[in-house]
């Protein structure tokens, strides 16, 4: 159980407010960036980067002045059964004006703390073992292919699999 109140934690939009507001954004940009791979959506995952640049030149120079990464999972949370990517971007947006000077009564905001206590977290990548399996029979790799079995018995990969890679294996005898 969860050991925080999230009334305690300002949000983004009460931090975004409080930003655009300040003299300091008078001719500021905010710059969101996708850095989600292949590798990350195959587990569900988004990734965004926000950079702060408080003027022109220094966006034309590619300097922000602070920058704040947040990833989201696919549906965990009731937003994220829908919009992870919007949810990743929001907390990456608050988590770059945290590292600037508008952290508010907390550091983290409470979209961040949200993420907490639903215990989010990425998901670890699924390996191909029966596609491994087959490059490896079609190498003619026994030792291999034995080695693959017994990686996948340890990753606890389900019965079927495991069935199918000793069955690959067997016929390669």
């Amino acid at each position: 159980m969860a050991q925080f109140n999230l009334n305690d934690y300002e949000t983004v939009e009460e931090r975004l407010r409080r930003f655009w507001s300040s003299e300091i954004a008078e001719d500021a940009r905010m710059i969101t960036v996708n850095h989600t791979t292949p590798q990350d959506r195959a587990v569900g995952t988004w990734v965004v980067e926000a950079r702060l640049y408080l003027n022109q030149e220094d966006q034309a120079r590619n300097l922000p002045k602070t920058t704040g990464w947040a990833f989201e999972v696919d549906g965990l949370g009731m937003a994220n059964k829908t919009s992870a990517l919007e949810n990743a971007e929001t907390s990456a947006i608050g988590r770059c004006l945290a590292n600037y000077t508008f952290s508010g009564n907390k550091r983290v905001t409470r979209e961040e703390m949200e993420k907490v206590a639903r215990g989010q977290t990425p998901k670890l990548p699924t390996r191909d073992w029966m596609n491994e399996a087959g490059e490896l029979a079609k190498a003619k790799d026994l030792d291999k292919l034995r080695l693959l079995y017994s990686e996948a018995k340890t990753a606890k990969a389900p019965t079927e699999v495991l069935d199918w890679v000793k069955m690959t294996a067997e016929s390669m005898k």
